[in-house]
């Protein structure tokens, strides 16, 4: 019989691509119980299965718990009121860490005591890079199962060819600010190195509530800074709400280098989808980034770990590097396929796993 998994998340593309590409697999993920408050861009969010009851109401409904992400704003009590009700049930936890430093949180605290309690309660921990891997283990004495990040983009556009398009285009996309990002400086630093990039061109996005004075997320100073800019000639400004998918992939695959504008984080799906279009991601020294994917690193003042000797260079050597180079990045679809086969063989291993080891102290413990 499958196992039945209360995936938090289940809905989220990553979580949707642990599934094998044929769909032919022995586990089942609960769907996301919509929560109560009206989130239109992401359903599965905040998640209802860390609720407090909701895994006392719910135990014999799954037999497994995987945690992801969507805890940013569970106390750590809550968290550890969760893990009691999962033992309390028999129903063991299963934590990939995807995020060492959460990008929405400015101080790093709250985080670490979440992680804290998932990590040091769970009966099996992943995550997707052998750097991050080494740091829970030093962190927490956890040996973490690295398995990587799965595919983003799904066929048929994972298969399509790049259109050509003319020049050099550098994209910085905005987005909606989280903590993690800072990306003025990174724009001023491409701006300033535009001249010795001949027939090279930035273009910047940036979500409509950034740029709109008296939003509540409105950029003060990144706003009338890209105006300028744009007013100069010197950015292709762009401003609109979040892209569709596909308007996503198109976007990307209109850039020849992507780059990320990141102070601080861990690991980045948006790197997986520029891997999967063949965009060059250009992407900071901290995190592991560059565990992840075929990129180009470049320095951020401040950014640990510090793998790089005398660090990485900085971002205006990253960005001639790119143009000399141009490199040709990008996943072949058939290894993909084969990648998100044996991630799913592997998730299902350790599900087994885990399992097996819940019964065997139930039965030591009633013999």
């Amino acid at each position: 019989m499958s196992p039945v998994i209360a995936s938090v998340p289940s809905g989220h593309v990553y979580v949707r691509h642990l599934a094998p590409p044929d769909g032919r697999t022995t586990v089942t993920r609960l769907p996301d119980p919509r929560p109560r408050a009206d989130v239109p861009d992401a359903q599965w969010w905040p998640p209802r299965m860390l609720e407090p009851g909701w895994v006392d109401e719910h135990a014999d409904e799954f037999d497994l718990m995987h945690v992801h992400f969507g805890f940013d704003a569970v106390s750590p009590d809550d968290l550890a009121d969760v893990v009691s009700s999962l033992r309390r049930h028999g129903r063991p936890l299963v934590v990939t860490v995807h995020d060492l430093r959460n990008p929405h949180h400015v101080e790093r605290g709250l985080h670490d005591a979440q992680l804290g309690v998932l990590v040091e309660a769970a009966d099996a921990v992943l995550t997707l890079t052998p750097g991050a891997a080494a740091e829970i283990a030093a962190r927490w004495g956890r040996e973490a199962i690295v398995v990587p990040h799965p595919h983003v983009v799904e066929e048929p556009r994972l298969s399509q060819e790049r259109v050509p398009h003319p020049g050099f285009v550098i994209g910085v996309h905005a987005k909606s600010l989280r903590a993690g990002m800072d990306p003025l400086p990174v724009i001023e630093e491409i701006v300033a190195t535009l001249p010795d990039l001949p027939g090279a061109r930035l273009r910047v996005d940036a979500h409509t509530d950034v740029m709109t004075p008296g939003h509540p997320r409105h950029a003060v100073e990144l706003e009338p800074r890209l105006r300028e800019l744009e007013g100069r000639g010197l950015v292709d400004l762009h401003v609109h709400d979040y892209f569709t998918d596909g308007e996503l992939w198109h976007y990307l695959q209109s850039l020849d280098v992507s780059v990320l504008p990141y102070r601080f984080g861990t690991h980045s799906g948006w790197l997986e989808a520029c891997y999967d279009l063949g965009t060059t991601g250009l992407v900071p020294d901290c995190g592991y980034y560059a565990d992840q994917r075929p990129c180009i690193v470049y320095g951020v003042p401040g950014s640990t770990p510090e793998r790089n000797g005398d660090g990485a260079p900085p971002l205006r050597e990253g960005l001639l590097r790119a143009y000399r180079e141009r490199p040709t990045w990008r996943a072949d679809p058939e290894a993909r396929r084969r990648e998100r086969q044996e991630i799913s063989r592997v998730h299902e291993q350790v599900y087994a796993g885990v399992l097996a080891a819940v019964a065997d102290r139930g039965a030591t413990c009633t013999s």
